[in-house]
């Protein structure tokens, strides 16, 4: 018997809404990488972008365990003495609070151009509203998934 390896026309994409209110972000960020590289199904083929087009929505009111909201970030401008940082709190209470959950996904992703192209399957938006109502996504309830997944405070 042979292993079976889709082809690039048979892949079914769905669309998947995640409420990120309560839930830990770690938790989240998995099921969300698994969900856009496709792992989920029984026909995951690892070399093949097979994974669904996944929503988040209130991603600024997702949960930090422990002290990980004084956690510095850093980047670097490029310039001599350019290391920037800012706490994960920081971000969460900014502009961008998406970037938090966009930075954990990307991090649970293995790299290589097929992850960045996956990426790209992910939106990611910090209030309740979102812009994709005409593609009729499925609501998958990660709250409901495992009691551990939502943090008490």
């Amino acid at each position: 018997m042979k292993t079976y390896s889709l082809k690039a026309g048979e892949i079914d994409k769905k669309w998947i809404l995640i409420d990120a209110e309560g839930i830990v972000l770690g938790r989240l960020a998995s099921i969300i990488a698994m969900r856009l590289r496709g792992k989920h199904k029984a026909s995951f083929t690892p070399h093949m972008d097979m994974g669904d087009n996944v929503i988040v929505i209130n991603a600024d009111k997702v949960q930090l365990t422990g002290n990980k909201r004084n956690k510095p970030n850093y980047w670097h401008t490029g310039y001599p003495g350019g290391i920037k940082s800012r706490t994960t709190g920081q971000i969460l209470e900014g502009r961008f609070p998406e970037r938090v959950v966009m930075q954990a996904v990307k991090r649970m992703l293995p790299g290589g151009p097929l992850s960045r192209q996956q990426l790209t399957h992910l939106r990611v938006y910090a209030g309740a509203e979102h812009p994709h109502e005409a593609q009729s996504p499925e609501v998958l309830d990660v709250r409901a998934m495992n009691k551990k997944n939502t943090r008490s405070a």
